[in-house]
């Protein structure tokens, strides 16, 4: 196995990366001197992203469609010439409800993104990192990969199976030096847990605030996650710092102590 000493930051494709946990780990990159290639579903947001920031390359691509994946890939190798770190960060939050009241196209909607996604990601992605120096893949997972997480079905089964994912990887890809880890934030602040909340809150019959006080009960530190810790966490993942670590699934979120609800 080769040793992974780079000597100056690599090449980064973010997935989802032109809002939310993306946007932030997109620019955090990119501050540490990386390269960096985002795609997104959304062309609108997408393209004030790279209005927003220059230095910046991206697609517009469904990673739950293997037909544009493989479009992205070839626009990564056209920009960037390469590849030394994936982060399959996109992913939907799925319906909240019960198991009987779940449509089966919102279950292969849920899957399609956030476990077919990094399949199609990780696949396409192997032969380039097989020619860096320093490669890895960081798959951003969930507390709801590590717990159960009641009327939260679709969401939480792809969340595990993407932690199976890692492990898996990280055993195949080790001999050829590539590293493959899963990061596990709780409830993120933003946009996207606002709108979790909402939709818990309807399914349950309490107020948001009941919701957000259950949320932040939830953890040790009695504290949300802000995106700036999640990619904190990726970049010491992705450096010289973090260059023994592989296989692991690494919780950036408080200490999550269980996942429950009002109707227990």
């Amino acid at each position: 196995m080769r040793t992974q000493h780079p000597s100056t930051p690599g090449r980064v494709l973010i997935t989802a990366g032109a809002a939310g946990i993306g946007k932030v780990l997109a620019q955090s990159f990119i501050d540490n001197g990386y390269r960096v290639h985002i795609c997104d579903v959304d062309s609108d947001t997408l393209e004030a992203s790279l209005t927003a920031n220059p230095g910046l390359t991206g697609s517009v691509a469904d990673v739950g469609d293997p037909a544009q994946v493989d479009e992205l890939f070839a626009a990564v190798r056209e920009s960037l010439g390469g590849l030394d770190v994936l982060i399959n960060n996109a992913g939907i939050a799925g319906p909240t409800a019960p198991v009987e009241a779940i449509s089966n196209a919102e279950w292969r909607e849920t899957l399609a993104v956030d476990l077919d996604g990094p399949f199609f990601c990780c696949r396409a992605a192997v032969p380039l990192l097989r020619e860096s120096k320093a490669a890895c893949i960081i798959n951003i997972s969930s507390n709801a990969g590590l717990l159960g997480f009641p009327y939260r079905l679709p969401y939480a089964v792809s969340k595990w199976a993407l932690i199976g994912m890692t492990k898996t990887l990280a055993m195949e890809l080790g001999p050829a030096g590539i590293r493959v880890n899963a990061l596990c934030p709780g409830s993120v602040s933003g946009q996207r847990i606002d709108n979790v909340m909402q939709r818990d809150a309807r399914q349950q019959g309490v107020s948001v605030d009941d919701i957000r006080r259950l949320y932040t009960r939830q953890t040790s530190l009695r504290c949300f996650v802000e995106p700036e810790d999640v990619a904190a966490m990726a970049l010491f993942l992705a450096s010289t710092a973090g260059c023994r670590i592989s296989g692991q699934a690494i919780g950036v979120d408080g200490h999550t102590e269980g996942l429950s609800n009002f109707q227990e």
